[in-house]
């Protein structure tokens, strides 16, 4: 019962920021898509705003590996 738990939880610590950086990155794209058609040369900053949620599922991930190697050891 515990692995479960311990499992559960490490897919959770993924899921959920990786859900929350679907819905953020579905309304930067085209966002960012329209400013880049009127001002190209905002394309530094429509790449960073597009990277920036991505550093949430990249944490969830690093919280999982926590979680699973914390439980094994």
């Amino acid at each position: 019962m515990q692995l479960l738990g311990i499992t559960l939880s490490a897919a959770l610590a993924i899921a959920i920021p990786t859900l929350a950086t679907a819905w953020a990155q579905s309304r930067i794209g085209p966002a960012a898509a329209a400013s880049l058609a009127e001002k190209p040369e905002l394309s530094g900053t429509v790449i960073i705003m597009i990277a920036i949620p991505e550093t949430m599922s990249i944490l969830g991930f690093v919280v999982a590996m926590f979680i699973m190697f914390r439980a094994g050891g």
